[in-house]
Order: structure tokens, then sequence, then C-alpha cells
């Protein structure tokens, strides 16, 4: 049975708590969040959190993380020991609970990291139920096939008795601490079936939020309330590398548009945990095309993600096996997060999935390297337009979404555009213009 917050519609039948329509959510690495990376060093950070705008909280995982195998001195977060405890390292459960509590008292909800399709080597299921993992043609326990993920051994969700435990883990953490959903890690490497019943049993307790690390609509049946828009991430930083043609973008649009429902948040980002640690910062990853990619996160469709030390300029890759606290500064970074966000939760065009407006190309004179678009709603109209050349370009639309008189959102002035009239973009520029429709 639906929960009264997710009424059934259509297929999709989620339909998404008014209480995210314009939210953003921001990942927290304990470990290196703080000085002491503890769960009493973030909630000292709770206020610079909820100043930047964010309204969901995703702790990575809070678990004991497995000895056995690990990697590094103090192992990955991924590597769980124990799905019903507390990690020492960032704490007691009472820390945690006044964690979530604080998270709570600034009106933000909290999500926590979920590993379901893993476990460390030496796991307590490990000597109790291993029957309940996979194993490889040896007859053998099993890290996931093809990555280097020897740190960690895989389940196998054919098992009943598994399927059983893992619920009541989640089942656990929402009635003992309060928590308001979960991030799933590479979700797509368990059974769609799993999270159906998992969501069913969830939702009996209170409605929570759902994030799959995945990129599959289906997630978004009776499962998930958003998904990682990798393809998202992959193409803008493609084009941003020289690697990739803008209607790579065009066509990401085109597929988010027609085969995903509605009702589906899709999260945009620049930076993650992952992303930052093996790849690259948000400056290796997006050079001079970084604001123009930023605005495109948090002004176009999707949520947005902010990954903690963005705001701080990012300026180095996160060890993951061992502290390395975030160098916290100001930065214009958090200043320019700071006033996207502001303007997304101020204009209902902007809102996230079915509340905002979806996204109208507006072709222009230079399509290889101007991408312009318009979200549009009731009164107000919002017009994009983000050079992806390292070059200025005078371009020219032709469009009758294009002319009238602008407020700039950016800089405040006043502007009034005309098809005729050609606009230089200079390199790697950006600019977001807001109209109010009055009626004829």
């Amino acid at each position: 049975m639906s929960s009264p917050e997710f009424p059934v519609n259509s297929k999709y039948q989620f339909v998404q708590p008014p209480w995210s329509q314009n939210a953003v959510i921001y990942q927290v690495n304990t470990r290196q969040f703080s000085a002491q990376g503890t769960f009493k060093g973030v909630e000292a950070g709770l206020d610079h959190i909820k100043a930047l705008g964010a309204d969901i909280i995703w702790l990575m995982p809070v678990h004991p993380i497995g000895e056995k195998n690990r990697k590094g001195s103090l192992g990955s977060p991924y590597a769980v020991k124990d799905y019903f405890g507390v990690n020492p390292e960032f704490g007691s459960e009472q820390d945690f609970h006044d964690l979530v509590t604080g998270i709570h008292a600034r009106g933000m909800k909290v999500i926590i990291d979920w590993v379901p399709n893993h476990s460390a080597w030496d796991c307590d299921l490990v000597t109790s139920h291993p029957q309940w993992y996979a194993r490889d043609f040896k007859g053998d326990f099993r890290p996931s096939p093809w990555w280097d993920w020897d740190d960690i051994i895989e389940f196998d969700y054919d098992q009943t008795g598994l399927r059983t435990y893992m619920i009541d883990a989640l089942q656990y953490w929402v009635k003992t601490f309060d928590i308001d959903g979960f991030r799933c890690d590479v979700a797509g490497y368990v059974p769609n079936d799993f999270w159906e019943q998992a969501r069913q049993q969830l939702d009996k307790i209170k409605p929570v939020f759902m994030l799959a690390e995945w990129e599959n609509r289906d997630l978004h049946e009776q499962a998930f309330n958003m998904s990682y828009a990798w393809s998202w991430n992959e193409t803008v930083h493609g084009i941003a590398m020289g690697g990739l043609p803008l209607d790579k973008l065009r066509k990401y649009y085109s597929w988010n548009e027609r085969s995903w429902p509605k009702s589906a948040y899709r999260m945009t980002f620049v930076s993650n945990h992952d992303m930052n640690s093996w790849d690259g910062t948000q400056h290796e990853q997006f050079g001079i095309f970084l604001k123009a990619a930023i605005v495109l996160s948090v002004i176009g469709e999707g949520m947005p993600l902010i990954y903690n030390s963005q705001e701080a300029g990012e300026t180095k890759r996160l060890a993951f096996f061992e502290r390395d606290p975030i160098d916290w500064q100001t930065h214009e970074i958090g200043d320019f997060y700071r006033q996207l966000i502001t303007i997304k939760k101020s204009i209902p065009a902007l809102f996230n999935g079915p509340f905002g407006a979806t996204m109208i190309q507006v072709p222009g004179s230079h399509m290889d390297k101007v991408f312009a678009f318009v979200r549009q709603q009731g009164n107000d109209k919002v017009l994009v337009i983000l050079n992806f050349s390292d070059a200025p370009v005078s371009v020219t639309f032709d469009s009758l979404l294009y002319p009238g008189t602008y407020h700039d959102l950016l800089s405040g002035k006043t502007c009034t555009l005309s098809r005729d009239q050609p606009m230089l973009m200079p390199a790697a520029g950006y600019t977001v213009l807001h109209q109010t429709i009055t009626a004829s």
C-alpha cells in the first residue's frame, strides 16, 4: 500500500513529497569534513551547510569498517563490518542521535549511505550466514567482478534470508535514529524487486527519501525518488575537456525528457566523493567551464548536489582511506552556489521534477558552441545561455522565446534582447535572465 505522501500516479507511482520541490542535496564525508573527523565535527558545521541552501544532508556510510583486507590504515567506508553498528571512528550512537536531531532542528532531512551489494570480509554475516554470499568459479567468496574492490565480498540476493535481514537493518536506522532515507550504493547491482520490497516496509514507518547510485528509469517505478545523472556529468565533462560535441548534451536532455518519468528526480553534480578522490577536483574536471557547469547543474532540470569542500574551492583530492581534512576557506565558488540556489528556490519554474518547468531549447547561430534554453512556468520565464567554447562568440537567436526585456539574475542589470541583435558571449561565459510574463 502506498504512503499518503506517495499516491499512485500511473505506472510510476511516487508523487514526490512537497518539501522536496526545490530541495538541494549536500554530501558529507564525515572523516574529512572537520579537523576532528567525527559526527560532532559535522554537527558544528550544520549552520554552514544550511546557509548554502541545502535541504538534504547525505552522510557517507556511518557503519564500522572491516579490518580484513582493508585498504589503507582506516579502510573504505563502503566495506561495512556491521550493518547495525556505528563507526567508533566517528563517535558514539548518542553522537549520531545528536547529529540527526541537529539536522532536523534546522529544517533539513538526513539520509545515510547504504551498502547492500557487498560487505567487508570480516562482516559478522560471513560466519553466521556464509550462504548469503556469492561465490566465484572456485567456490570462494568473491569481490565484485571486474572492479578492484578486493576489500569487499558480494552478497547473493537469491537468498531470501539476506533480503529479510537487509530490510530489518534498513528499518532499524529509521526506527532508532529517525533518519529520513538512504543513498543506496551501486543500487543496480541489487535486484529491483528487493528495492520494491524494502520501500514498502520502510514507508510503513515513515515516508522515506531514496536516492539510487544508478541510472535506470525503472528504479523510479516503485522504489526510488532520485537517481544519479551520471551521463549528464560525463557529457558535460567530455564537452569541457574538448572530447565531445555539444550535441551530446542535447541528446542527454532529449533522453531525459522523453524516456524518464516526469516524477523522477535526477541528481546533477559536478563533483562527488568518487570523482574527487579518483578523477580529480571540480577544477581538474571542468577547467574554465566550471561555473557554466555549475549553472547548468543548479538552474537546469535536476536536483543539484554539492560535495563537501566544493564551496571552499575543492583545493585537493581527498584521501579515501586515510584522514585528510578539508582545507576550509571562503571561496567564490561557495558564494556562486549560494547565489544560484537562492535563484532556484525563488522561481517555481526552476523547481525540481514535476514541480518545475521542462527545459525548451533556444536554437542559435552557433549550435556547436552555445547551449541555450528557457524554463517557463506561470508568469516566470528564465533564459539561460552558456558558451561552451574557449573563445568569445557573437551569437544570434532566431526564436520567439528569445526577445524581450530581462532582469539579469547574476548581475542585477536589465537588458533588452532582440532576434536581429547579436549577443557577445565571453569564453566559457554564462548568463541567467528572468522575465516576468504579463497577460496580453
